[in-house]
């Protein structure tokens, strides 16, 4: 298969690479911001499961202020990121109370006004199981999000609709008066993957954030929210110029009838999981390198 092959499968993947964006999720948060206008306002943002660091891309690029001096962008991720003008970055757990506070500190005390998430689990193919592990990640998510958005703060989130999304919906209607869902235009159609849009966040009067234990273990939380969760309907809308591309049709090269020229990715895998299959075809005295262009060669030392 071709070095051109996606470019044409995917209309995406070539815009971002074009665009200089990392990877084509890019445009799911770009796409979100033109519905909602999340960006407005925020000076402090915290990007969660962050890696490659398209969304971390946006936030830096997009976020309206005067004084670029007064934005904040915390990125938090397990795997390690390449480094990004203007966002500060976290190695680390959100699952942890140790990542909550370190985020908080590099805001000197105070609080975001926007938490992002584009995690996901490598999918299995199982969908009981990914849908189960996806919002898993998504409650660890809303759980560190309780420790470091401000009141009335935004919350963005990946989530996947499955058989027992309503429970789901529910407990982010704890926390957050408005939630809708979001599918934007780049998402593919055949994915089951959605995003949460959860506006003007309110915990429950006397809610204190713990990572100790479930959110939904809190007795402080008003258990009465929980009723009829298959009568709770979260508005659905879909985001994006409706007239743009299609992200599940092809497209010619020559893209409105401009000269193709190949665009190589923004920024190649720091460490990718192909690695270890490349030191294992090499043989002594050879070590493989790669180009610019994202392919690899094979060189004698």
């Amino acid at each position: 298969m071709g070095k051109t092959s996606k470019d044409k499968r995917d209309i995406y993947y070539r815009l971002a690479k074009e665009q200089g964006w990392r990877a084509r999720s890019a445009f799911k948060l770009l796409q979100i911001n033109e519905y909602f206008n999340i960006f407005e306002g925020v000076t402090k943002a915290v990007d969660l499961c962050a890696a490659p660091g398209s969304w971390s891309q946006v936030l830096a690029k997009k976020l309206p202020t005067p004084d670029r001096k007064d934005v904040k962008i915390v990125a938090v991720d397990l795997q390690a990121m390449a480094p990004l003008p203007g966002v500060v970055q976290i190695q680390g757990d959100i699952t942890k109370l140790s990542t909550a506070e370190e985020i908080i500190s590099h805001f000197k005390g105070e609080t975001a006004d926007l938490v992002v998430c584009d995690g996901a689990p490598d999918v299995t193919g199982l969908h009981d199981m990914d849908e189960y592990i996806q919002g898993q990640l998504l409650l660890a998510a809303l759980n560190i999000t309780t420790h470091v958005l401000k009141l009335g703060g935004t919350f963005v989130a990946k989530i996947f609709r499955g058989r027992d999304v309503s429970l789901l919906y529910s407990q982010l209607r704890i926390f957050f008066p408005r939630v809708t869902l979001a599918k934007p235009r780049s998402s593919r159609n055949s994915s089951i993957e959605a995003f949460v849009v959860c506006q003007n966040y309110a915990p429950p009067e006397g809610y204190v954030p713990t990572m100790a234990n479930p959110l939904l273990d809190n007795t402080n939380c008003d258990w009465s929210e929980l009723n009829g969760i298959n009568r709770l309907i979260v508005p659905f809308v879909a985001c994006g110029d409706l007239s743009g591309y299609d992200s599940d049709t092809n497209y010619s090269l020559n893209l409105d009838g401009k000269p193709y020229q190949y665009t190589a990715p923004t920024q190649l895998p720091i460490s990718p999981p192909y690695e270890e299959a490349m030191a294992l075809i090499t043989k002594p005295g050879e070590t493989v390198v790669q180009l610019p262009d994202g392919t690899n060669k094979v060189n004698q030392t």
